[in-house]
């Protein structure tokens, strides 16, 4: 876990690479609750026994259940002190090239790309993600967020 404070602290971490998350565990409660709440109910997701007859041999999370899950991840490597707030602005791309089985381990990692000054008195920080599948060769996303914090 890295923490910084302010904006300065910020701006140092530019080009820093912020580590790993630790892995967590897709579940199919998960990946049934995802689909619950965004209202996609596709088989490859939630039928557990025709999932395992198609494609990938196994249920697959949602791709934008992993994207989603870069938000916990995220908070175990950077934590930013003596702001007022710190708001997610977007995302400049997002890709899943591998996807992800019920019952992987993904985990995040983390690089900060830039890091710049924003009027209000704030900044904008542009990172590199990948989430990693413990064991796999090709990640489950590689997106490039977009934060903005205000002093």
């Amino acid at each position: 876990m890295i923490t910084v404070t302010g904006l300065d602290g910020l701006k140092s971490l530019t080009g820093r690479d912020l580590g790993h998350s630790s892995w967590l565990e897709i579940t199919q409660d998960r990946v049934n609750t995802f689909a619950d709440a965004t209202g996609d109910h596709q088989w490859i997701h939630v039928d557990v026994e025709r999932a395992a007859q198609g494609p990938f041999g196994a249920p697959i999370a949602h791709g934008y259940l992993t994207l989603s899950l870069v938000i916990p991840l995220f908070s175990e490597l950077l934590t930013v002190e003596g702001v007022k707030m710190g708001v997610n602005y977007g995302l400049e791309r997002v890709r899943f090239p591998s996807p992800v089985k019920v019952g992987a381990k993904i985990r995040l990692a983390a690089t900060v790309v830039s890091v710049e000054d924003v009027p209000g008195n704030g900044v904008q920080t542009t990172l590199d993600f990948t989430v990693q599948i413990d064991g796999a060769d090709k990640p489950a996303c590689v997106a490039r967020p977009i934060y903005r914090h205000y002093a």
